[in-house]
């Protein structure tokens, strides 16, 4: 079972910190103008295997209040961006991981 309100950055610090790490956090400053455009709501939809879950410790891991994530991000294009000051662990985050709580289910039987 997994923290669900207001994560830590460990998933994303621990993925982040591989040998092979592809920068992909200026979805995050794409995500700030969707969450700040009338329709505000994302849907992030991609076929298995294509990062979804890694995007979404990547979102948590950088929104979270319940993470300190300056240094984990500043190495990252997203330092850049105008939102980072404003944005960064500035929200309380809600993390439901689908795939841990159908594995849970699963050993249980």
């Amino acid at each position: 079972m997994g923290i669900y309100l207001k994560p830590n950055d460990d998933n994303f610090n621990e993925i982040a910190n591989q040998e092979i790490f592809v920068d992909k956090t200026m979805m995050i400053g794409v995500l700030n103008k969707i969450m700040k455009s009338p329709s505000k709501y994302a849907c992030f939809s991609r076929p298995r295997r294509f990062g979804k879950t890694i995007a979404g410790n990547m979102l948590s891991a950088f929104f979270s209040k319940g993470a300190d994530s300056r240094g984990l991000f500043a190495p990252y294009k997203i330092s850049k961006d105008a939102c980072f000051e404003s944005s960064l662990n500035a929200l309380n985050v809600m993390k439901i991981d689908m795939n841990s709580e159908f594995q849970n289910e699963r050993n249980k039987g």
